[in-house]
């Protein structure tokens, strides 16, 4: 009989271990805490502009046509007007602009407009012959005509301006 007693203590501490080893390796339950906090940002209206070049090519004395493409890109809602200045050629206003060439006084006469070569004269007066429009938060695309009249026989020469686009918002 002893032998059997015996064996169940063995049994029995063997059990007893088992648990004392898994009770070890339970994880303590750990505390928590959290916090909220606001967050917060002012969008201020804002908008960009990028004007390429426009080429008339080589001018011959025949009418000559181009166009080129200004991207606006202004916050969504944004309302705004793109004006085209005089230039720097001499004399020019913004209903006659002209490119000048180094060696000459003489002037190329040309036009800029919006909607196409006929169309209304471009300038910079807000609300009078600028263009308009509202941003959507994406780039918009506003397409100026350039025009140059025939039969202007002026001395051969390289003629240069250059119109700066101005954005008001």
């Amino acid at each position: 009989m002893m032998l059997n007693i015996r064996r169940s203590v063995i049994i029995a501490s063997g059990l007893f271990g088992t648990l004392a080893l898994n009770l070890l390796s339970v994880p303590a339950s750990a505390a928590t805490g959290t916090a909220s906090f606001g967050l917060a940002a002012t969008v201020q209206a804002t908008c960009l502009i990028t004007a390429p070049d426009l080429s008339f090519g080589t001018y011959t004395g025949s009418a000559v046509t181009a166009t080129s493409n200004i991207s606006v890109t202004c916050t969504d809602t944004t309302p705004y007007n793109v004006g085209l200045d005089a230039g720097v050629g001499s004399g020019a206003t913004t209903t006659t602009r002209t490119m000048s060439a180094a060696g000459t006084t003489d002037v190329l006469k040309y036009a800029l407009a919006s909607l196409s070569a006929s169309g209304s004269n471009w300038g910079n007066v807000v609300g009078t012959d600028t263009e308009t429009g509202t941003g959507t938060g994406l780039a918009q695309t506003l397409t100026v005509y350039g025009s140059v009249a025939a039969n202007q026989y002026i001395a051969p020469a390289a003629y240069t301006d250059t119109v700066t686009a101005t954005i008001t918002y």
